[in-house]
């Protein structure tokens, strides 16, 4: 038999799975199964993850270990319905754990989202989108990429949804997203204000809330405001504000109005409904502190515009914010007194506040331990105090200044500031000013000078240059190390604190002393440079170089080479030789201690005796006298009192007294007594001024002609001086052979003690010379200018711009 084969005809048989129910008993199976291709199984595994989910917080931490997110994520986009629904339940519960939340950041999810919200998906797929959103928006770069993904617009479609939570959650995100100004104006140009209204009316709380907490940040901006005008807004915050159904909605409803009301077109259209008065109601509503903090809060927003303030003034407001100011809560207090400072904005306010004992009362309150409300008592000082001296007697009446005071060394720059601001305003008053100074308010402001808060150094530089109108003042903020901080705020790029600080130091500079000291911290040098500067140049840096100037003549005439006959030589004067404009020229102290060297010698010229300053006010008096009429009264001699005569007397008595020094010369005092004896009997100014000339060149050496100049041998005079001296500093007295330019400081020196009025301008070379204002006759009904020879013809006075007054004065 043959063996049998297979038939060829036979086919193989198809194989079939039958369905395989699952049961799964750890989430760690429902998470592999998220991979699943099949769609009811990633139904089942979504849908059990979401249930497992809501149980708590470890659940979802447990989720997230297991890595049931990147799935989830990746099936919210699934193309079955079904899918994506249970999908997003899971993922919007897991999305309100902080972990998870954090991991699903690092997803970059928020497109797909974003995706899954138009209006054709489901709504559970909205109410967990949006829950994923509201969760991812509290963070910044989030946020971000919400906008830049173009979330606002379906979301602001969503709050017309039928369902709260998607309102819920759509709100939400938009109230997390419009705390940035840039998402804050897409949602109004997006039309987002007037659904936001709508749901004001919602049967849910928390929505009616977050809406209004919404607008409180869109009415920020002005555009917003009027939209939110014209959509009808305050008709319904009023009925909010009215309804004591939604007492807990009006404290946010009256932040909202409190933004609206720095629009006077807004209070215009509040007041004609009634909204003022309902708004006092609420000021003075018990034991609701919110409520009181921010309807007060809405009248200082009122007290902007000055339309605003005098309607405020004309419903009383003042005696229901005086009233606050008594009340327990501190922070009604507060509240009150900002604005209290508010409305003192209004004259009538100002006094009305004063009138009914507010100012008192807010004295009280700088002793509370709160920084908050000792800063606003502060603030509303200052401003009840601006321009207003009746005001600012009450507040020292009250002790407020000595409080004032010590507020500052305070850590509060608002505080130090509006302490500063509030003393200033009492500072103009003569009796306050004293009282001021008495409590160590000088020394006080130091340390704010040196402040980086700018309205700390506006306050502060104005008060120091109000206080230092006052010589014992300036003498005190000297002393206490004021200047040097002062000096620094000139480099100030804010123009305010420049302004005060170049007023300070116009202020400070009245004495000789301070402005020696301001010009060694460099003020003067700065001011040069202001000067120079298109943009930062101002009357306030011209004034205060003037004055620094006037106040420091050595250093005046080392720059602009020109003392006026009203440039008086007092003290200690010297000859720093020519500087060149931004050149800091040393003090006299510095140059003292300089090692002896090859250089010309610095000249000082020490003229500090008794009649100094009477010599100063009778030139004062002499040169204010404008009518010709009165040139004879001029020429009529001057009268030396007995009592001067024996001072003089006793002064000079013997030169070998007092020892001699740069500071002390001797031989200098006797050229005055000699000056005031011998020239001061003379009737006729000319022959006056031609005495005094022949007295000067005779102390200097003599008459030198004009071609026998070369001989002089002044040059090794002063050499040996320097040596004998030991110093680069020689005194005017000890030089007996002078030339052009030590004869004409003598002679401006000597003129100045005896009350003769001249000049002294420094030329080229070494010249220098003076210039004299004399009637050349009798009959002359306008003086003439005349430069005093001192060198060649000693005596003779060259009319100005003659040939021989022009060859007097160059080589």
């Amino acid at each position: 038999m043959g063996r049998k084969s297979r038939k060829d005809s036979e086919t193989p048989r198809k194989e079939t799975f039958e369905p395989l129910p699952v049961e799964s008993k750890t989430p760690a199976t429902a998470v592999l199964l998220l991979n699943s291709p099949e769609e009811d199984i990633l139904v089942k595994a979504c849908e059990a993850i979401h249930a497992f989910a809501e149980k708590g917080e470890e659940n979802k931490v447990s989720l997230l270990a297991l890595g049931a997110l990147e799935p989830l994520c990746g099936l919210i986009v699934h193309s079955n319905r079904l899918v994506r629904r249970n999908a997003f339940m899971a993922l919007g519960i897991m999305a309100t754990n902080g972990d998870a939340k954090s991991a699903l950041k690092k997803l970059n999810v928020i497109s797909s989202i974003i995706e899954k919200l138009s209006l054709e998906e489901d709504t559970v797929v909205h109410e967990f989108a949006t829950l994923c959103l509201a969760c991812l928006s509290v963070d910044y770069v989030c946020k971000v990429q919400i906008f830049d993904n173009n979330g606002l617009p379906p979301l602001i479609q969503l709050l017309s949804s039928p369902d709260p939570d998607v309102k819920k959650n759509s709100l939400e995100t938009i109230f997390n997203l419009v705390q940035d100004n840039q998402s804050c104006q897409a949602v109004h140009q997006l039309g987002g204000i007037l659904p936001l209204l709508e749901l004001l009316k919602s049967e849910f709380p928390a929505i009616q809330h977050l809406s209004l907490k919404t607008l409180q940040s869109l009415t920020t901006d002005k555009d917003a405001r009027n939209t939110f005008r014209e959509e009808q807004g305050f008709e319904k915050l009023m009925d909010i504000l009215n309804n004591m159904d939604f007492s807990d909605l009006h404290a946010e409803a009256l932040q909202v109005l409190a933004n609206c009301m720095s629009d006077s077109d807004t209070v215009r259209l509040i007041h004609q409904n009634g909204g003022l008065m309902r708004l006092m109601e609420f000021v003075l509503t018990p034991n609701v502190p919110q409520i009181q903090c921010t309807t007060v809060k809405c009248l200082s927003r009122m007290a902007q515009s000055t339309e605003s303030r005098a309607l405020l003034h004309e419903q009383d407001a003042e005696k229901v914010l005086v009233e606050l100011l008594s009340v327990m809560d501190v922070s009604v207090k507060a509240s009150a007194c900002q604005a209290v400072a508010a409305l003192s904005f209004h004259l009538p306010s100002k006094d009305s506040f004063r009138e009914l004992g507010a100012i008192p009362a807010v004295v009280e309150l700088l002793s509370s331990e709160s920084l908050v409300l000792r800063e606003a008592a502060t603030q509303a000082l200052s401003s009840l105090t601006h321009g207003n001296q009746l005001n600012a007697h009450a507040v020292y009446e009250a002790g407020g200044h000595e409080i004032l005071i010590q507020q500052l060394d305070g850590s509060c720059p608002r505080t130090v500031a509006s302490s500063a601001a509030t003393l200033c305003n009492m500072a103009g008053q003569e009796t306050i000013r004293s009282r001021i100074l008495s409590h160590g308010a000088i020394q006080a402001l130091v340390e704010p000078l040196k402040s980086k808060h700018s309205q700390v150094l506006v306050s502060a530089t104005l008060f120091v240059a109000v206080l230092a109108c006052d010589k014992e003042a300036r003498e005190k903020f000297q002393r206490a190390g004021g200047l040097e901080p002062l000096v620094t705020l000139l480099h100030s790029n804010d123009m305010e604190v420049l302004h005060n600080a170049c007023f300070a130091v116009n202020a400070c500079a009245s004495d000789a002393p301070s402005a020696v000291e301001l010009c060694k911290y460099g003020a003067l040098e700065i001011l040069q440079k202001i000067s120079q500067s298109e943009n930062r140049r101002n009357h306030f840096s011209e004034f205060a170089m003037t004055s620094l100037l006037n106040s420091n003549l050595s250093v005046k005439y080392s720059l602009t080479g020109h003392l006026s006959s009203t440039d008086i030589i007092t003290g200690s004067f010297y000859d720093a030789l020519k500087a060149c404009s931004g050149q800091r020229i040393l003090t006299l102290e510095e140059l003292t201690k300089q090692p002896v060297n090859q250089l010309r010698p610095i000249i000082v010229v020490n003229t500090t005796t008794e009649e100094t300053v009477d010599v100063r006010e009778e030139r004062r008096s002499s040169l204010s006298e404008s009518d010709t009429s009165s040139k004879k009264d001029r020429r009529t001699p001057r009268k030396k009192k007995e009592e001067d005569k024996q001072k003089d007397e006793t002064r000079f008595e013997s030169p070998t007294e007092r020892p001699q020094n740069e500071t002390d010369d001797v031989s200098l005092q006797m050229l005055v007594k000699e000056a005031k004896e011998s020239i001061l009997p003379i009737s006729d100014d000319q022959q006056q001024h031609a005495a005094l000339a022949r007295l000067v060149s005779k102390a200097m050496g003599g008459a030198v002609p004009m071609e026998k100049l070369h001989e002089f041998s002044w040059t090794l005079h002063l050499r040996e001086l320097k040596f004998q001296v030991k110093s680069n500093v020689v005194p005017i007295g000890l030089i007996s052979k002078g030339i052009y330019c030590h004869r004409a400081l003598l002679f401006k020196c000597l003129a100045d003690c005896i009350g003769m009025p001249c000049t002294l301008v420094r030329g080229e070379y070494n010249r220098a010379w003076n210039e004299v204002l004399l009637f050349s006759n009798q009959s002359s009904s306008q003086p003439c200018r005349y430069i005093v020879d001192l060198m060649h013809q000693p005596g003779s006075l060259l009319e100005v711009d003659t040939p021989a007054a022009l060859q007097y004065q160059s080589i």
